[in-house]
């Protein structure tokens, strides 16, 4: 037979069940400040915010010009060192020029190792024979640009504001997977001394070409809206040397002997294909005279600036 309660527990309970309608709206009024604080407008000048994708937590490093007036986002992708901030402040005389909102994510080797970040996160296991296995969608890196980009136009409180994209290095190989396999509606890519590209044939086994992928993802009509896209691929004539940082897989050497013969061979390639079939052909080769691969000197160019017109 159970016990009665005593009469100082009961009045525990009722002090306690007294309390949970106080709890309850602290902590709806919590989670609206924090909803609240997240929706926020972008900081005029350099700022920093975090912003939460999939659960996941991105740092991102932004500009916003004074005199800002509703111009396009421009996502600005890093090079192996995961210099976001860097990359962020090497983009803002394009931002004050063309009015740009920049944003700079950083994305850590420890999360997003070359597999995923270099080479989008579609296959993970990138040595097997026969066809690959496709990570879902979702969780590619194409996607998790679109999702920071949508973050930061509802931040804005401007849902259809434009996006481009401009990445150089580990920053430009992505986008070169970006563009191939990732739906988008960007305003312009410029791929800036990537590594590696993503050839235009079923030949090359990905991450270097659309071979070994499933068809819908590898066909003519995957090929003509690669080819079909403004594209700029923006090449330091000076970046001609072989350092440690070099893709030099079988693959990759197969591209060229450097990051400036790799850009022209693959445009060269694009070019012919879309010529042979009579498919529209939206790329463009800019190069940066005596720039080698920096960064900072690539982004600060004239070429640059053309390569991303209002």
């Amino acid at each position: 037979m159970r016990r009665p309660a005593s009469p100082r527990l009961i009045e525990q309970r009722r002090r306690a069940g007294s309390n949970i309608p106080l709890r309850l709206a602290a902590w709806l009024i919590c989670a609206a400040c924090a909803t609240a604080a997240q929706a926020e407008p972008l900081a005029v000048g350099k700022g920093l915010r975090s912003i939460s994708i999939g659960g996941e937590a991105i740092e991102l490093h932004t500009y916003k010009p004074p005199q800002y007036a509703g111009g396009p986002i421009l996502l600005v992708l890093h090079g192996l060192g995961t210099n976001a901030p860097g990359y962020r402040d090497y983009a803002i005389p394009l931002a004050d020029q063309q009015g740009f909102l920049v944003i700079a994510p950083l994305f850590d080797r420890k999360r997003f190792p070359a597999w995923r970040y270099q080479t989008g996160g579609i296959v993970r296991n990138q040595r097997v024979e026969g066809e690959f296995t496709v990570e879902p969608e979702a969780q590619w890196m194409g996607r998790l640009f679109l999702d920071l980009i949508e973050a930061v136009r509802s931040a804005e409180g401007k849902p259809d504001l434009p996006y481009s994209l401009i990445g150089h290095s580990a920053g430009g190989q992505t986008l070169s997977r970006f563009a191939a396999f990732v739906p988008h509606q960007a305003k312009h890519i410029v791929i800036a001394n990537p590594s590696t590209w993503v050839w235009p044939s079923r030949e090359e086994r990905f991450p270097f070409g659309f071979g070994g992928l499933p068809a819908k993802m590898a066909d003519d009509a995957a090929l003509q809206r690669y080819l079909a896209q403004q594209l700029t691929l923006l090449l330091g004539t000076a970046d001609i040397g072989r350092d440690a940082d070099l893709n030099v897989s079988a693959g990759a050497e197969r591209q060229g002997a450097n990051r400036l013969e790799r850009g022209k061979n693959a445009f060269g390639a694009a070019q012919q294909l879309a010529r042979d079939r009579g498919w529209a052909f939206n790329w463009r080769l800019i190069e940066v005279p005596d720039v080698g691969h920096s960064a900072r000197r690539m982004f600060g160019s004239t070429q640059a600036l053309a390569a991303l017109p209002d």
